[in-house]
């Protein structure tokens, strides 16, 4: 969403003036309602731009490998962490397309060992704050301990990802992270990773979601929000 202020400075001038805010508001999973929330923000629906409608197509084959897991962990009542991305662009020229939820994949063996450092005291999970984004487009696995081509000098600043917000989701056990990558030069990004470093070539991989190409030209930014839950039971 953006809010835009303006007034003239006195009778008759010219001169601009006036004050811009940019606020992104991207929908948070619910406690109940999870599937309708999915099919809403992650399928084509009417009133949506042609673009974000075409790339939800797209993406469905990207969405439905982890969906379809999370669906079976649920109907079975059977405990579960799972993350889920949502993606939004800001232009150059401050155009913001919402793509809506891109990824309900991967929580890795790596971010699983590191937590359980964590409540050893040995490490910080507020580490997890870090957002890196590239262009590999091979799947998402459990073993995987970095993005497979990771943005390096097309981040700006150079080979520095993103620093995310630390925030409580919709409820007591979702984690919410919000980060924005501004890159300055042309990329089609498919790949996102919450990792607990900023400087890229390093840090724990929490979660890599692999996506439908979203193309960037230089001074566009992209913006991920990262819900990461884990639901208690057993």
């Amino acid at each position: 969403m953006v809010e835009r202020e303006a007034w003239s400075m006195g009778r008759g001038a010219t001169r601009p003036a006036g004050a811009l805010r940019m606020r992104m508001i991207h929908s948070k999973p619910p406690a109940r309602g999870w599937l309708g929330w999915v099919i809403r923000n992650g399928l084509p629906a009417r009133g949506l731009a042609r673009e974000v409608n075409a790339w939800r197509l797209r993406n469905i084959p990207h969405l439905w490998r982890g969906f379809w897991r999370i669906v079976t962990a649920r109907a079975l009542r059977i405990p579960h962490a799972c993350g889920a991305l949502q993606l939004a662009v800001v232009r150059a020229d401050g155009q913001i397309i919402d793509y809506g939820l891109a990824s309900l994949r991967l929580v890795t063996t790596a971010g699983v060992n590191y937590l359980v450092d964590a409540l050893q005291n040995l490490v910080e999970p507020e580490n997890f704050r870090f957002h890196g984004i590239g262009t590999g487009s091979t799947a998402e696995a459990v073993g995987d301990t970095a993005l497979v081509t990771e943005l390096t000098t097309q981040y700006s600043p150079d080979n520095t990802r993103a620093t995310g917000s630390l925030t409580e989701g919709a409820s007591a056990n979702i984690y919410r992270t919000v980060g924005t990558n501004t890159v300055d030069a042309a990329v089609g990004i498919q790949e996102h990773g919450i990792l607990t470093q900023a400087a890229t070539g390093g840090g724990t991989l929490l979660d890599r979601s692999v996506f439908s190409v979203i193309n960037l030209a230089n001074g566009d930014s992209l913006q991920s929000t990262y819900d990461f839950t884990i639901n208690s039971g057993g």
